[in-house]
């Protein structure tokens, strides 16, 4: 049986429930994956961001008190020398320079006539970042194009068909790339000596869904024939190939992306100077909003005060809102950034409470109490933990307010079981801990995908990022949850192992995919055992893609959620030889500290 229809088999039954959001390697914290979600000013799901006037809405004054310095959290994630130093008082001296820009770069789209050439700068467009700006217009031309394309060229077919299926385009891959293909069904030998054809169909081949045998072949093929050819490229095309292979570019996070982008594009040869010009105004004024996110979450989790309350408690909402961006990259969401952050945060003091703190007697308690959702219930829980529950309580019904205001939804119910759901599902790792008991694989990720957040944050964004929710379309959330949600879901389980198992090994900590999965299988080498658990990750990305295939309008911004969560998830914890801590601590420097140069 292969790798897919293994994991596939395993989920044959029913659709998983919730988990785990964060993993910080370092800590005594078993199991903490994800992070990300909600803004103060909620934009419609559908929001463009047009003008910056429209970016300035989303950036509130500030004053000399509001530069922040992450030194006074003595157990936060983040060491000394972060500082913040709030971009916005410099906003008003380039708005107009970034409209300018803005407008010359929509001249040249419409006026493109080359499909080639039109297809390169729609996708050097969203690699830098701006693509939000200009959501219409490109759907509008990869429509009009497919008329003209050039049907012999291979980089040129593929280029479109990625870009049409990131935009939630339908494409038939068949009948795209029908042209390429021999009697046989293999690739042409003079497509095969074409390596930007080969990489562009390589990278196209990363949209496929676990239905289309075509872009599998073609995956298997590419990577073949660009590992072997490697060696022989010129020392450009050569960087080309390698960084394709090492990240493809589906699974990359769109903010880190756009930073390493704008960075690497001012070396190309060619590359379009005010483009350039544009992109980095761009960045700089999306951090800017990120900045005030972050110093609103700040002050939330400062009133909070459960860290300053409880001594096991960390400060992690920095780490929470690097999630929350990695989701929900697109400016406009900026409220629904803010809120999932505090969601997040609140997951991973509860994390705490289950795996490090919290006794036996007292987590059955705590279970009972979250159970029954009632604050006048709480008599036998021990203080810490009437804190924490009632952080919870309180979080989870400001948020139902919001909804409630802003949706005419009361959302209590739904958002309620996510929490519910979790809490159950701690308790049934804290059994296994208890009484040593090795879970079989489909139930440690059923189990793993619940306790990672995973249901719990796609069901709050559910409410907070949708336009047109109605109490008829949000049942589905009621007796299981999409199968989207739970690919997302395992993608976050299997890449958290992956990036966390040896530093869990030095703390005694045993219990995850990989050494279940070997035990299940009769595998050896932890390696292979790895390589396994890659070929899932692999599997579930095919079940994200058919989403894309033939997308629901009205749940496609969910969809990309998801899948921001999956790129997010690899992002984060494949990590080379850094640790998870590190890792984390690059990322946040770049995407929130670092303005770019101009």
């Amino acid at each position: 049986m292969t790798s897919q229809g293994y994991l596939s088999s395993l989920f044959s039954d029913k659709v998983l429930y919730p988990r785990q959001l964060m993993k910080l390697s370092s800590f005594k914290s078993s199991k903490i994956c994800m992070t990300s979600f909600i803004p103060s000013v909620r934009p419609s799901a559908n929001t463009n961001i047009t003008t910056t006037n429209e970016l300035k809405d989303l950036m509130s004054p500030l004053s000399i008190n509001d530069t922040m310095s992450f030194s006074q959290a003595s157990n936060s994630l983040f060491v000394d020398h972060h500082e913040m130093k709030v971009i916005l008082p410099r906003v008003d001296q380039f708005n107009n320079r970034i409209d300018e820009l803005k407008e010359y770069t929509r001249k040249a789209l419409i006026m493109s006539s080359n499909p080639t050439v039109t297809l390169n700068l729609i996708d050097t467009i969203q690699r830098l970042g701006v693509g939000y700006y200009f959501k219409e217009e490109i759907k509008n031309i990869l429509e009009e194009i497919k008329q003209v394309l050039p049907e012999d060229d291979l980089y040129t077919v593929a280029l479109h068909f990625r870009l049409r299926r990131h935009s939630g385009l339908h494409t038939n891959s068949g009948d795209v790339f029908q042209n390429f293909m021999d009697v046989n069904g293999e690739l042409k030998k003079s497509s095969c000596e074409d390596i930007e054809g080969l990489l562009s169909l390589y990278e196209a081949s990363y949209l496929g869904s676990s239905e289309e045998d075509v872009l599998s072949h073609a995956m298997e093929v590419t990577t073949r024939h660009l590992s072997k050819s490697v060696s022989e490229l010129s020392p450009k095309l050569h960087e080309k190939v390698v960084d394709g292979l090492k990240h493809p570019r589906h699974m990359r996070m769109e903010r880190l992306e756009a930073r390493r982008f704008i960075e690497e594009y001012g070396n190309v040869d060619d590359h379009n100077p005010i483009l350039l010009e544009f992109a980095k105004y761009d960045y700089n004024m999306v951090q800017s909003v990120l900045q005030r996110e972050l110093i609103e979450i700040n002050r939330w989790w400062e009133h909070l005060g459960l860290s300053s309350k409880l001594g096991f408690i960390r400060d992690r909402h920095v780490e929470c809102f690097l999630w929350s961006v990695g989701l929900l990259p697109e400016v406009g969401y900026s409220s629904s950034r803010v809120e999932l952050a505090k969601v997040v945060a609140i997951l991973l003091v509860i994390d705490d409470v289950y795996d490090t703190y919290g006794s036996y007697d007292d987590l059955v308690l705590f279970t009972e109490a979250i159970q029954r959702w009632d604050l006048n219930e709480m008599e036998q829980l021990p203080e810490y933990m009437k804190l924490c529950f009632t952080a919870l309580y309180n979080t989870n019904n400001e948020i139902c307010d919001k909804v409630l205001k802003e949706q005419g939804l009361n959302a209590h119910s739904f958002l309620r079981k996510t929490w519910i759901d979790m809490a159950k599902a701690y308790m049934v790792e804290t059994e296994w801990v208890k009484r040593g008991t090795i879970p079989t694989f489909k139930e440690y990720i059923e189990n793993g995908v619940t306790t990672s957040g995973t249901y719990m944050a796609l069901v709050h964004l559910f409410f907070l990022v949708l336009d047109g929710v109605t109490s008829d379309n949000s049942r589905l959330l009621l007796d299981s949850y999409p199968k989207f949600f739970t690919s997302a879901g395992t993608i976050l389980r299997l890449w958290d192992d992956l990036g966390t198992v040896k530093e869990e090994q030095e703390r005694g900590d045993m219990l995850s995919s990989i050494h279940v999965l070997m035990k299940e299988k009769n595998i050896t080498s932890e390696e292979e055992g790895r390589k396994e658990v890659l070929q899932l990750i692999y599997g579930l990305w095919k079940d994200l893609n058919v989403e894309l295939v033939t997308p629901d309008v009205m749940l496609l911004p969910m969809i990309n959620v998801a899948l921001n969560m999956s790129k997010a998830s690899q992002v984060v914890y494949q990590h080379d030889d850094n640790s998870y801590l590190s890792s984390v601590e690059n990322h946040v420097e770049c995407l929130f500290y670092k303005p770019i140069d101009i």
